[in-house]
Formats: C-alpha cells, sequence, structure tokens
C-alpha cells in the first residue's frame, strides 16, 4: 500500500485560519500501531430509516483494511446490506483513529481461514467453526480516509490529522 497522504482536516470552529505548514501531523505508521493493537473497535452504521447505529465488535488490520465478522442477523449486518458506508474507530479516545470506508462482505472461504488465523492468534479461540455454523459475515473495510487525534500530544490542536487513500 502507498501511504495516504497526511493533512489537516477542515474543522472552522477551532481553526481560524489553518496553516499549511505540515509541521505536528501524526504519521501514518502511528496510525497503524493503534488499529492493530486496539481489542475493541467502534463501528458506526446506518440504519433503513437514516438513524445510526453504534456497537463494538473485534476486528484485526490485515491487508490495509479493517476485517471483521459478525452473524449475518444482526442490526450491523442488515445496515451494511442496505448502506455499506461505514466509520470504524479504534477503543482509546485519547489517541484516537477513525477510518470512514465501505464495507464489503468477503464470500470467500480460503479468506474467512486467513482472517480466522489473525483473529484467532490476537483474540485466542477459534473463530472460523463459529462463522461457519451460523453462516456468518466476513467483512472487509478498505479506507477512504481516516482521522487520527493525540491529545497526548505536545500541541494537540497540531496534531490533528486527517490521511486520504
Amino acid at each position: 500500500m502507498i501511504e495516504p497522504k497526511a493533512s489537516r482536516p477542515h474543522w472552522p470552529d477551532a481553526v481560524q485560519n489553518p496553516s499549511n505548514d505540515l509541521g505536528g501531523l501524526k504519521p501514518w505508521p502511528w496510525a497503524l500501531q493503534r488499529l492493530e493493537k486496539s481489542h475493541n473497535y467502534w463501528i458506526s452504521t446506518t440504519r433503513p430509516n437514516s438513524r445510526p447505529h453504534l456497537m463494538i465488535v473485534w476486528g484485526i488490520w490485515w491487508q490495509d483494511a479493517f476485517w471483521f465478522s459478525t452473524g449475518p442477523r444482526t442490526r450491523k449486518a442488515r445496515n451494511i446490506a442496505a448502506d455499506p458506508h461505514v466509520v470504524i474507530a479504534t477503543e482509546k479516545a485519547d489517541e484516537a483513529v477513525i477510518l470512514e470506508g465501505i464495507a464489503e462482505e468477503m464470500k470467500d472461504r480460503s479468506a474467512w481461514k486467513q482472517f480466522a488465523q489473525i483473529y484467532n492468534a490476537k483474540y485466542g479461540g477459534d473463530v472460523y467453526p463459529i462463522l461457519e455454523s451460523c453462516g456468518g459475515n466476513v467483512y472487509r473495510v478498505v479506507p477512504r480516509q481516516a482521522f487520527g487525534q493525540d491529545e497526548h500530544a505536545e500541541n494537540f490542536m497540531d496534531s490533528v490529522t486527517r490521511w486520504r487513500f
């Protein structure tokens, strides 16, 4: 993957005259570390009636995308079937990474097996038989853009970063 381009996000209420200077922006490896290490992730989907739905999932960062699974009858699976646009966020708000992308259902069972191996190494257990028995869904979310903010940065305002893919 080519590293995404970092820039300052549009933030008119906080920054009146944003600097063209890119100093202080977080590097993409900073975001990758948080995407790989997070245990829980927030996922936001949209219900068919346009109301938001926010839930926790377990997942992995693999092949330049976020991967997760869920049962086919869950609210998030039904929402994704109607509108695949999702937002994924890492668990720690003080060092947040937020991805916007489209959830693509992966039907290839060989990809499921590879996903399960990495997932099992992270969380323990064996997720593959569960996926097979309930007809679970595996999704891949390729980010379109991402945001990072680090409350621990020397200058929080300068560290807020947008990456475009």
